[in-house]
This record gives structure tokens, C-alpha cells and sequence, in this order.
């Protein structure tokens, strides 16, 4: 059966490559009992790898065009959950039992949100190992000060910590990508719960990234100038730092002391 299109549409990138096979199944720490959501399953060459290997995979494709593929290709595979549907739109908490673990070749054009969404919104999931564009895998966990660091660094940090990188060959796909590829593994961190005001926060902040931190809340509606120059004060911070500037772990810290300002007007 020849390989078919790649929509570009859907971000589609065939993996072609078993050999990539073995490095992700080692990065996403498989076990027997693990529940697996994959998204985007494609030609499922990673399926049938996850199926011989967890209790459970729930693969979501958006391409209806390509069941006749993957129907022959899971033929004799008896615990797949084969569901087309949008990512972006499926609720997660239908899906029986809940998936304990996200492990994707994940389509390029919607990558960032599927692991901020699963992050925030699927409380069952533990543990990701995605592939994404590298400049994407670099972005989750950049630095402050970095060109890479940005909301989504934040938000990511917030919620995980990474345990794995693996740089990735456009050979390993069909058709090969434009960009280079990677693979990135981490962790949720025990006790972090999604906070939608520190969400508003941090995408308020990095909104102009050129303009000072107070001025971008301001401009974006989250906050009057006065209120986070006085935030910004109480913990000893400068009236003109930008966002960049600040770590993960001091936005929920500042939030907390933007809703005292608030509270104390």
C-alpha cells in the first residue's frame, strides 16, 4: 500500500523511520499498565509500537481519509481506541479509561496548543513525550532572558519539568519537514493545579514583549499601570522590568499581589 499525501492542512509528517520507534518508547517510560493517548496516529507505525507495550492506546485522527490506512494497519490489534475527531475540540474526560500518558508525533501545526490545553485541561495525564518542531521543544522549556522564553515557557514550566530531548532527523518522516524535528519528554509537577487568572497573567505580560511588563498588562485590559507598579513594588521588583525578565514561579507570586492591590483600593 504505497504512503499516502501529506495534508499540509493538518500539519501531516509521516513517520517512516522505525528506528525512532525505540527512542521514544525509552523517553516516554512506557509500562504495561500505562493508558495512552496519542494524537495524530497517521500511518499508525507508532500505535501498533504503543499498543504492543501499554493497556491502551486512544489514538485521535483528524484525517478520515486515512482509516482505510489505519485499519489495515491495526487489524489484528485489539486494544486501540481508534476515535477521528479534532484534538483541539475532543473532550478529553469521554475517553474510557482516562489516558495516564500523552506520546505523539504531534502535528506541527497545532503542537503548542494540544500540550498547553492537555497540561491545563487533562488532570489524568501525568506524563508527555511529543514530537514537535525543535524550535517548539526549545521554546517549552527555554530560560528567561532567552529570545525562546514566552508565555508558553511559562505556562509549560508552570505545570512540568522536562526529563528528556532528543534531536530528531527529517529522514525519519514522509514527506521530510522543512524545519528540524525533536522529541521532548516531561513531567507534571506534583501539586500544580491551572490557575486561569495566572493563565490571563502571563499571556497579558507577554503580549508586547517589547513594552515594559506594567505597560503590556495595562494595554492588554489585565491590569491598570498603577496597580502593577505597586505589585511589582511588593516584591521588590522594578517598575520597567519586562516579562522576559521574570521566572515561571514569580508570575502566580505576582498575581497573588496584583488581586491584594486590587483588594486593597
Amino acid at each position: 500500500m504505497s504512503i499516502p499525501r501529506a495534508k499540509k492542512a493538518y500539519g501531516q509528517h509521516f513517520l517512516s523511520d522505525p528506528n525512532i520507534l525505540g527512542v521514544i518508547e525509552r523517553l516516554a517510560e512506557l509500562e504495561p499498565a500505562d493508558v495512552v493517548l496519542e494524537i495524530g496516529p497517521g500511518l499508525g507505525v507508532l500505535t501498533r509500537r504503543l499498543a504492543e507495550r501499554v493497556a491502551l492506546v486512544h489514538a485521535v485522527e483528524i484525517d478520515r481519509t486515512l482509516a482505510p490506512r489505519l485499519s489495515a494497519a491495526l487489524q489484528d490489534v485489539t486494544n486501540v481506541d481508534l476515535v477521528f475527531a479534532d484534538a483541539l475540540e475532543l473532550d478529553l474526560s469521554v475517553l474510557a479509561p482516562a489516558p495516564t500518558k500523552l506520546v505523539a508525533n504531534l502535528p506541527y501545526n497545532v503542537a503548542t496548543p494540544i500540550v498547553v490545553e492537555s497540561l491545563i485541561g487533562a488532570n489524568t495525564l501525568a506524563y508527555w513525550c511529543v514530537m514537535v518542531q525543535r524550535e517548539v521543544a526549545e521554546r517549552f522549556f527555554a530560560a528567561p532572558s532567552t529570545k525562546a522564553y514566552g508565555a508558553v515557557s511559562v505556562i509549560v514550566q508552570l505545570h512540568a519539568e522536562r526529563t528528556g530531548f532528543h534531536p530528531v532527523a527529517r529522514t525519519v518522516f514522509h514527506p521530510p519537514p522543512n524545519v528540524d524535528s525533536a522529541l521532548v519528554a516531561f513531567k507534571r509537577r506534583e501539586g500544580a493545579a491551572p490557575d486561569p487568572s495566572v493563565r490571563g497573567v502571563v499571556t497579558g505580560a507577554f503580549a508586547h514583549r517589547r513594552k515594559t511588563l506594567a505597560n503590556s498588562l495595562s494595554l492588554t485590559g489585565r491590569a491598570e499601570r498603577p496597580q502593577v507598579i505597586a505589585a511589582l513594588a511588593a516584591l521588590d521588583l522594578p517598575a520597567d522590568v519586562r516579562a522576559e525578565a521574570l521566572p515561571p514561579e514569580a508570575f502566580p507570586v505576582l498575581t497573588k499581589a496584583l488581586t491584594r492591590v486590587e483588594a486593597s483600593r
